[in-house]
């Protein structure tokens, strides 16, 4: 599962969607227990404008950790990739962006991209070969 992070959490639409998910599994007990049978890892996957630091320091981590740590109860395994300092914009001319280094981010684009969809190509082949 992925999202874009806005303001420091998940997208609405994500956050509702994982309520969904996770609300018809959870039992309110001492265990924790939870009804999914199934044993299933699960992956989540955030896109964030933030640099790596930034999101640490304003604890982006440890939100969407939480609901790694959730996905973990219910579903058994869970795992997060955090892709950061990610493109904001199409075109950073047409919005009032100043503090954006427009090379910076296309330089970071072309290089440090390729590389997030393969950590997220990599997590997708673990899964299947765990299932297997």
């Amino acid at each position: 599962m992925g999202s874009p992070v806005y303001f420091g959490t998940a997208t609405g639409e994500m956050r509702s969607f994982l309520e969904r998910l996770i609300f018809p599994y959870a039992v309110y007990d001492a265990n924790r227990s939870t009804l999914f049978k199934k044993r299933v890892k699960t992956g989540l996957i955030y896109t964030m404008n933030v640099q790596e630091d930034q999101m640490k320091l304003m604890g982006y981590d440890q939100h969407l950790g939480v609901v790694e740590m959730v996905m973990k109860r219910i579903f058994g395994e869970s795992e997060s990739l955090f892709v950061t300092d990610t493109y904001q914009f199409d075109d950073y001319s047409r919005y009032e962006a100043a503090v954006f280094n427009v090379e910076e981010k296309a330089k970071r684009r072309k290089e440090e991209f390729p590389k997030d969809c393969q950590k997220a190509f990599d997590m997708g082949v673990r899964f299947a070969q765990l299932q297997g």
